[in-house]
């Protein structure tokens, strides 16, 4: 019979934060049902934490109290199976992390190919998002720049004209090859976000490299954003 000490060996073993499972632990699998019981009775001590049903963590412990782990960690097997990318987390988790609010929430979106029914994994709601493009990991950062500029309206804590100079500064960063694929990934999202991401090109490197940009868009359509003319720069972009 498998032995608590076995358990606890390997949940020793794992970094804080880490979110795992029974199956993470390596025992033999006949012995799932004493292994289950064991870490129940360890998240009961206050050994381990309980994040959502079979889901535990090794609590980073301070002096302010036992903190979760990231949001990435607690949804990690939604964003990868068996080594393929099926998600990627956008919404205000990632506005915080391009520095466009302080905010945080108890919601984790995450945007992902089809359509998924949301779900809860302990405090937290995870709702999914669908995405046109298809994910990888190498123009995620672009996604979730593109669903920035597209609830550039809706950013907690924020104003229109701040965020797009955020994301102005952000743009800019950008290599040629990213700036290229940006504007390409842009067409299948929303008409006033390809009107922002264009105004954003005009002012940072001219008029020509908008113009893709600009004939996507119904030329008499106004895009009501509430941007002033502190932070707009555009001439061919009827942005408001």
């Amino acid at each position: 019979m498998l032995q608590s000490k076995e358990v606890e060996e390997a949940v020793s073993l794992f970094r804080t934060d880490y979110v795992f499972t029974y199956r993470d632990l390596g025992l033999p699998p006949e012995s799932s049902g004493n292994v289950i019981r064991k870490l129940n009775r360890m998240a009961k001590s206050g050994v381990i934490k309980r994040l959502s049903k079979g889901r535990f963590y090794k609590p980073k412990r301070t002096m302010f109290g036992d903190l979760k782990p990231t949001q990435e960690e607690i949804v990690k097997d939604l964003l990868e199976k068996e080594g393929q990318v099926v998600g990627y987390l956008t919404g205000i988790s990632i506005f915080g992390q391009l520095g466009l609010t302080t905010q945080i929430s108890n919601i984790i979106e995450i945007g992902v190919n089809g359509k998924k029914n949301n779900t809860r994994r302990g405090v937290f709601t995870i709702r999914f998002v669908q995405q046109a493009n298809i994910i990888n990991k190498s123009n995620i950062p672009l996604l979730q720049l593109l669903d920035s500029i597209k609830k550039i309206k809706h950013i907690p804590d924020s104003t229109p004209d701040i965020s797009y100079n955020r994301i102005k500064s952000i743009v800019k960063s950008l290599d040629e090859k990213s700036i290229d694929l940006i504007i390409k990934l842009s067409m299948k999202y929303t008409p006033m976000t390809r009107a922002i991401l264009g105004a954003i090109m005009e002012d940072l490197y001219g008029e020509e490299k908008a113009l893709t940009l600009r004939d996507s868009l119904n030329p008499i359509t106004i895009y009501k954003v509430g941007l002033t003319k502190k932070v707009l720069n555009t001439k061919i972009f009827r942005i408001v």
